[in-house]
C-alpha cells in the first residue's frame, strides 16, 4: 500500500479491459432454458464506460457456468425492448476457456444513435440455455459527446525538495493529500517534508504549517510538528484538517494559524472515545461535512471513523480485519481504505484501495459498492483518493496512473492518464501521464487538482464537455 514511511504492496494489475464491475447489490439473472442442462449465471456491469453519441462500453461477469461450457457471451441492447434478448442487437465476445470463475468480459458497442435511450444487459449461453443479467439504461449524447481533459502543472517541477514560490519554482516531497477551500485555494499535505502547504489558484505556494522536523507538537502552525501528514480537508469556516498518518492523530489548523489535536493521542490502536481517548492506526484520507463532522479512512484499522465537532470518535463502518463485505456498520469490511468524501445528504464515499473498489456508506452505516471490486482490478485498479463535486459526481485518483469520473448517471470516464504507465507529461486525456497520483479535490469552479505524489507536484485538470 502506498503510504508514507511504509513499504507499499501493489495489487497485481490485470490487462486493460476497463470495464467489468461488481455492483453494490446482487444482480438477478433471467434464464431461457432447454432440456439439456443448467444455464449459466451472469450479471451486468453496473457502469457504462466512456459513453459518446455513438459508442459505449459495457460488459458482465459470469459467476457460474452451469453444467456445460459457455458457448457465447456478450451484451444485448435495444432502444425499444426494455428487456433485450439475443434476438436484438448484441455483441459476441471471445469465450473464456480458462475455467476460472468469475469470468469477466468487456463489450465495445458501436453504431448507436445520438440522443437515444438504450436498454442493455449481459448474456451468457451454454447447452442449458441463455441467461441474462439485470437491465442497465443509458442515453447517448446528442452531439459529439466529447469529454476532453487538459492536464497542466499548477505547482512543483518534478524535483524532490522544499521551496515556496510560484508555479514550477515551488518544490514538494511526495505530496499525498489535497483539499480546496471555497475561495479556490489548495491545501497540500507535503508528506515527506512534514509540512502543510497552501497553493493559490495562480500557483503561488507558501507554507501553512510545520517545521519540516518529524515530530508531534501543537501550537502556532509554523511551529507545529507532523509525521507524514496525509489526508486533507477544509470546512466552511476555513479550518484545515489533517490526517497525521505517522502520529496516528487527526489535527486541526484554524484560520488564525493555530494547530491542535482533534482526536487521537499518538498511539496506534482502535479505540472509540472522545478526543485523546480515541486511537487510530495510520489515518489516511479525511473529509468534513457541512455540520462539522469529520470522516477518516483509518487505513491500518480497515475502518471508516466519524468524529463529531466535539471530538467524539465512533466507527461508522468496518472492522479491524481486512475483507470485502457489503453490510451495515461493523458487519461491513474494507481493505486498507485510503480516501473518503462526504456529500450533503450524509453519505460517505470510500476509496477502498485494497479491494480496488469505490464504496458508499449511508448515514445509517449501510455499505454498498458503486464500482470495482477485488476481481476487477483493471477497472478502478488501486484507488487512492476520492472527491465529489457539487452535483454529486465522483472523481477518483487511481494510483495506477489514471484520473477518473463516475457520474450520477453511472457513466465512468477515464479523464486522463493510462493504467500502469508512469510519467510526467502534460497534455490531454490519455496522453497526459502521472506517477502515483494519491489525492484529488474539486474546487467550486469544477477545476480538478491532483497530488501527483512521485512527480512531487500538483496537477490541474480542466474538463471540457460537448453535449
Amino acid at each position: 500500500m502506498k503510504t508514507p514511511y511504509f513499504r507499499k504492496v501493489f495489487l497485481p494489475a490485470l490487462f486493460l479491459s476497463v470495464l467489468v464491475l461488481a455492483v453494490s447489490c446482487k444482480k438477478t439473472s433471467t434464464t431461457t432454458t432447454t432440456d439439456t442442462g443448467t444455464a449459466p449465471t451472469v450479471t451486468t456491469a453496473g457502469l457504462i464506460i466512456n459513453l459518446t453519441s455513438t459508442t459505449a462500453q459495457s460488459g458482465g461477469t459470469i459467476s457460474d457456468v452451469g453444467n456445460s461450457s459457455i458457448t457465447a457471451n456478450g451484451v444485448c441492447y435495444s432502444s425499444t425492448n426494455k428487456t433485450p434478448t439475443i434476438t436484438d442487437s448484441k455483441t459476441s465476445e471471445t469465450v473464456s476457456t480458462s475455467g476460472t470463475i468469475p469470468i469477466n468480459f468487456t463489450s465495445n458497442i458501436t453504431g448507436l444513435t445520438a440522443g437515444t435511450t438504450y436498454y442493455l444487459r449481459a448474456y451468457a449461453s451454454n447447452s442449458g440455455g441463455t441467461a441474462y443479467g439485470s437491465v442497465v439504461q443509458f442515453t447517448t449524447s446528442t452531439g459529439l459527446g466529447a469529454v476532453v481533459t487538459a492536464v497542466t502543472t499548477l505547482a512543483g517541477n518534478g524535483t524532490v525538495g522544499y521551496a515556496d514560490g510560484t508555479g514550477l519554482s515551488a518544490m514538494f516531497n511526495n505530496p499525498s493529500g489535497i483539499a480546496a477551500d471555497a475561495s479556490g485555494k489548495i491545501y497540500v499535505a507535503d508528506t515527506y517534508n512534514n509540512r502543510i502547504r497552501a497553493v493559490t489558484a495562480a500557483g503561488l505556494t507558501t507554507t501553512l504549517a510545520g517545521t519540516g522536523v518529524i515530530g508531534y507538537a501543537d501550537g502556532s502552525a509554523l511551529a507545529a510538528e507532523f509525521y507524514g501528514p496525509n489526508g486533507m480537508a477544509v470546512d466552511a469556516q476555513g479550518n484545515v484538517y489533517v490526517a497525521d498518518f505517522g502520529n496516528n492523530v487527526i489535527r486541526k489548523i484554524t484560520a488564525a494559524g493555530v494547530a491542535s489535536t482533534l482526536a487521537g493521542n499518538g498511539t496506534a490502536g482502535f479505540v472509540n472515545g472522545t478526543g485523546t481517548a480515541a486511537t487510530f492506526n495510520n489515518p489516511a484520507g479525511i473529509a468534513v461535512d457541512a455540520s462539522g463532522n469529520v470522516y477518516v479512512a483509518d487505513h491500518g484499522n480497515n475502518a471508516i471513523r466519524k468524529i463529531t465537532a466535539a471530538g467524539v470518535v465512533t466507527t461508522l463502518a468496518g472492522v479491524k480485519t481486512a475483507g470485502y463485505v457489503n453490510a451495515t456498520g461493523t458487519a461491513a469490511a474494507f481493505d486498507h481504505p485510503n480516501g473518503v468524501a462526504a456529500d450533503a445528504a450524509g453519505n460517505v464515499y470510500v476509496a477502498d484501495q485494497g479491494n480496488s473498489a469505490i464504496r458508499k456508506i449511508t448515514s445509517a452505516g449501510v455499505v454498498t459498492t458503486i464500482a470495482g471490486g477485488p476481481t476487477q482490478t483493471d477497472l478502478i485498479n488501486y484507488p487512492a483518493g476520492i472527491a465529489l463535486d457539487a452535483a454529486g459526481n465522483i472523481y477518483i485518483a487511481d494510483e495506477g496512473g489514471r484520473i477518473m469520473e463516475c457520474t450520477t448517471a453511472n457513466v465512468l470516464y477515464i479523464l486522463a492518464g493510462t493504467l500502469n504507465v508512469s510519467g510526467f507529461v502534460n497534455g490531454t486525456g490519455t496522453s497526459a501521464l502521472f506517477n502515483s497520483p494519491q489525492a484529488i479535490t474539486v474546487d467550486a469552479n469544477n477545476n480538478i487538482y491532483v497530488a501527483d505524489q512521485n512527480n512531487n507536484c500538483i496537477r490541474k485538470l480542466t474538463v471540457t464537455r460537448t453535449p
